[in-house]
């Protein structure tokens, strides 16, 4: 008879081991994290199809990148809401991609949980074939059995229950922390089942890589000028090490090459005054904050932690600079520094490709 611990072990085993450890447990979360896992195959499954996946245009014409996207977000949407609306877990849900939250609708029963969540993270990356995913996280209500309004979602990151994302890769897989730690799950088609591959997930500690969005640097404040100067002067600069750079525009690409490889991801404050690049609190930065400081690593917004932050509104934008500790402490100390404002060099003036203007 084969040895039960050796066999494969499943996200459904998995949750319901987990709930088993607390008496008081009822079966609501493992359930609710069910519900998302079936959401993250369907939303896998339509990603991988792409533009089969979207309505055909008028005449047979080719769909059009933007509408593949559009059909893709929206579609990601609703299969979140459909599968995880009537399980009596949720009491509301709020979308990066709609307005407002959604209550549990009658005739289903409302739980006491709230989910939010982005359904398409990348997703202009969709159209070059590039990993794309969806980003969600979980909260307690603090209004049980009130009809829910949106100033319930408005909690700091640290009362997140649980937060994960999935992946759209090669593979399909399911990042996941509920406060103990960083568990990876991938898709095996052959059963139809997320399978435990990546256990108790570690940010490594010393890594020569970062991650940031160039083309704003005319923006960037002085102390992030500062830091990314000194990577680019590589070995014959301050760090003494020369330093590789990666940028994919993607949080769960990003935040799944911090887990598994370290470095450092920035998107930071700057004196652009549209900021767009801004990632969302609810929807983005809590979640892989949560992740990053389960795995070993920090989440900033250069200035302070980001889970503490308490969001004002729904759609609210924060910095968000997360990767191995020793790099964002190093972060963090340069917007610390009495001269951290008024730094200068002319790495960005001369030599880089970085120049202001």
């Amino acid at each position: 008879m084969p040895n039960l611990n050796e066999r494969r072990i499943t996200l459904t085993r998995h949750t319901i081991e987990q709930e088993h450890r607390h008496l008081d447990s009822t079966g609501d979360f493992s359930g609710l994290l069910n519900a998302i896992a079936t959401a993250v195959k369907i939303i896998a499954n339509q990603v991988n199809r792409g533009e089969l996946a979207a309505p055909a245009e008028p005449g047979g014409e080719t769909t059009a990148p933007g509408k593949v996207l559009q059909h893709l977000a929206l579609a990601g949407n609703e299969v979140m809401a459909a599968e995880t609306l009537w399980g009596g877990h949720l009491a509301a849900m709020a979308s990066a991609a709609t307005t407002g939250i959604l209550p549990i609708p009658a005739p289903y029963a409302r739980g006491k949980y709230l989910l939010s969540f982005a359904p398409l993270d990348g997703a202009d990356d969709v159209d070059v074939n590039q990993s794309v995913g969806t980003i969600f996280s979980v909260l307690r209500t603090p209004r049980p059995g009130a009809d829910p309004r949106a100033e319930d979602f408005l909690q700091p990151g640290t009362e997140q229950v649980c937060a994960g994302f999935a992946l759209y890769g090669p593979a399909t897989m399911l990042i996941l922390t509920t406060g103990d730690g960083v568990d990876g799950f991938t898709l095996d088609r052959d059963i139809g089942a997320f399978v435990l591959t990546h256990p108790r997930m570690r940010v490594p500690g010393h890594t020569r890589e970062f991650a940031i969005n160039s083309a704003n640097a005319r923006y960037w404040e002085a102390p992030v000028r500062r830091y990314i100067g000194e990577c680019l002067a590589g070995s014959g600069g301050p760090r003494e090490h020369d330093f590789t750079m990666h940028w994919v525009a993607s949080l769960v690409g990003d935040a799944f090459r911090i887990l598994t490889r370290g470095g450092v991801v920035l998107y930071p404050a700057d004196s652009n005054p549209g900021r767009p690049g801004d990632p969302r609190l609810l929807y983005g930065c809590n979640p892989i904050a949560f992740l990053i400081e389960q795995a070993g690593g920090l989440a900033s917004t250069g200035r302070s932690r980001t889970m503490e932050l308490v969001p004002s509104r729904l759609d609210q934008g924060a910095p968000l600079v997360f990767g191995s500790r020793a790099e964002v402490e190093r972060i963090e100390r340069y917007h610390r520094e009495p001269d951290g404002d008024s730094f200068d060099t002319s790495l960005f003036n001369v030599r880089s490709m970085f120049r202001a203007g």
